[in-house]
């Protein structure tokens, strides 16, 4: 301090000046940096929200009193109450989605509700609930629901219902399954709805997993690689992960194929109901001679001889039905008509007494046993003509490149590039000002002390001096000569070795600063008493 005080002394004012400025811009830096350091970094709240559900979700912030940034489209706070604010927030139902659900069901009462208000409203819900599930999906971000419903007049044909789906991504692709998914939760959702009349589109405006022509039917890869993974935890169960390789070839039908048969057994008559009609006729005849006394009441021509006939028919009638058998078989595509399975495992390594390593395969027993798993596994039909080719050769190992991924220091301080930015700047700011301001004026010359002018008592030369340099050191003030003390010039200091006194001087007080500033305190405090 004291040194710093005469350095102070030293300098004229517009020095004292530029040297306050430079030490207040350096205290600031500093300050400044120490603030950015110790302020609690900013991690991303929410990004990509409505606007109305951005103001909700800023409203609560400022009711809770929390500091938060908005950058654009995103609110930051606090990493420490970022996953409590999450949760915090949810259980109010923000940030809300822009469509809402069954609510809107509420506000219908039953007066001035007509049928077709309620059917829009109830459809208008339903679009919601839905959007509100998938949104429910960390992929997605946003999510919109439209139903076409068939029209509800009687003189009108019932069409089928169809939907469409409209997807935002949080980051990655919406991948076909995730689509596929989608429409199976739409067509679930929505009576008489099937997935091949939801349309899913992402927001570049692409239709994600068109709808195949068989609904049930998979691809060949899709079961190749079903069928694959199925051999691939069987093998691995064995022989350990890295030490088996599968590949499986599906040949399947493509085309689809409709038979309808039927046939008629003419042996085969059952009968199905009989007819019987039964006819009866009876006849009666009366033979006798025509006279003249048959026409009087009394006479004799009343009497003659008589016949009598009876005829009977029956009539059956047989029903029967002949045998019939109608077949009808539909053919889709998908169908495995061909399957072929390659399997190569690893055997192992044994060392001779030389110490050179060989290979031993894996012992045939051992092949054909994983070869009828492997049938078993994958439905192996001889007769369809499938394959399954099973071998045991050397898998050369090769070890991976690089070192192991892990979580560095600088990652886990949850520090963004703008706050580092700014760091870097102010420490760049105060290091310039110190080296190149605040230094140069603190090692400058600082002026010498004027000698005592003559008169002036001067102190004795003998006696030691408050803060002298040591004796014992090599480089010991020499006393004044005489023409000094009376006040004369002072001559140039000798030099035994060939220095230049002055040079030697300097480097004395280079040395000693401390010391030499003791000795000039110490003679200006003798001058003053004598004054």
């Amino acid at each position: 301090m004291q040194q710093i005080g005469t350095v102070w002394a030293s300098l004229d004012r517009r020095k004292q000046i530029v040297v306050a400025g430079a030490v207040a811009l350096v205290f600031l830096g500093v300050l400044a940096m120490s603030r950015l350091a110790t302020a609690p970094s900013m991690t991303l709240l929410y990004a990509g929200l409505e606007s109305g559900a951005a103001g909700d979700i800023v409203r609560a912030l400022d009711q809770r009193g929390v500091r938060y940034d908005i950058r654009g489209g995103s609110i930051y706070v606090t990493g420490a109450q970022r996953d409590e604010l999450r949760m915090t927030l949810a259980s109010e139902g923000l940030p809300a989605n822009g469509s809402q659900g069954y609510e809107l069901l509420d506000s219908l009462s039953g007066f001035g509700t007509t049928s077709q208000m309620f059917d829009a409203a109830y459809w208008r819900a339903k679009e919601g609930e839905l959007a509100r599930t998938i949104v429910g999906s960390p992929q997605i971000t946003q999510a919109r629901v439209h139903i076409a419903n068939g029209s509800s007049n009687p003189f009108e044909r019932r069409s089928e219902p169809t939907a469409s789906v409209y997807l935002v991504a949080s980051g990655a692709q919406i991948s076909a399954e995730q689509a596929k998914a989608i429409r199976f939760l739409v067509s679930s959702a929505v009576s008489g709805l099937t997935p091949e009349n939801v349309a899913v589109i992402d927001s570049n405006g692409a239709v994600i997993g068109a709808q195949d022509t068989a609904v049930a039917a998979d691809t060949a890869d899709d079961k190749a690689r079903q069928l694959r993974e199925r051999v691939m935890r069987l093998i691995e169960a064995r022989v350990g992960p890295g030490n088996a390789v599968v590949e499986v070839s599906v040949d399947t039908v493509t085309e689809t194929e409709s038979i309808r048969e039927r046939r008629i057994d003419p042996k085969g008559r059952v009968a199905i109901s009989t007819d019987v009609e039964e006819r009866s006729d009876s006849a009666q005849n009366q033979s006798s001679d025509v006279t003249v006394a048959s026409n009087l009441p009394d006479g004799d021509g009343a009497g003659g001889d008589e016949s009598n006939s009876t005829a009977t028919q029956t009539r059956e009638r047989v029903n029967y039905e002949v045998s019939e058998t109608e077949l009808e078989v539909h053919r889709a595509p998908g169908a495995i008509k061909r399957l072929t399975v390659a399997v190569l495992v690893n055997g192992t390594r044994s060392v001779d007494a030389t110490g050179t390593a060989s290979f031993v395969p894996m012992p045939q027993a051992e092949l054909d046993a994983l070869e009828e798993l492997v049938a078993s596994a994958v439905g192996f039909d001889a007769d369809r003509g499938d394959v399954i080719t099973l071998k045991s050769l050397d898998l050369p190992t090769t070890e991976p490149q690089g070192t192991l991924a892990a979580a560095s220091f600088w990652q886990k301080l949850h520090l963004d590039a703008m706050s580092l930015i700014q760091m870097a700047v102010l420490a760049a700011v105060s290091l310039v000002l110190g080296l190149f301001v605040i230094r140069p004026i603190l090692t400058g010359k600082a002026s010498v002390p004027a000698l005592p002018a003559a008169g002036d008592p001067v102190p004795d030369q003998s006696a030691p001096l408050v803060g002298e340099i040591a004796a014992d050191d090599s480089q010991a003030f020499a006393p004044l000569p005489p023409q000094a003390q009376q006040g004369g010039p002072v001559p140039a200091l000798s030099a035994p070795q060939g220095e230049d006194a002055v040079d030697r001087l300097r480097a004395m007080i280079g040395d000693k600063q401390e010391e030499t500033v003791e000795i000039l305190r110490s003679w200006l405090e003798e001058g003053e008493e004598a004054v």
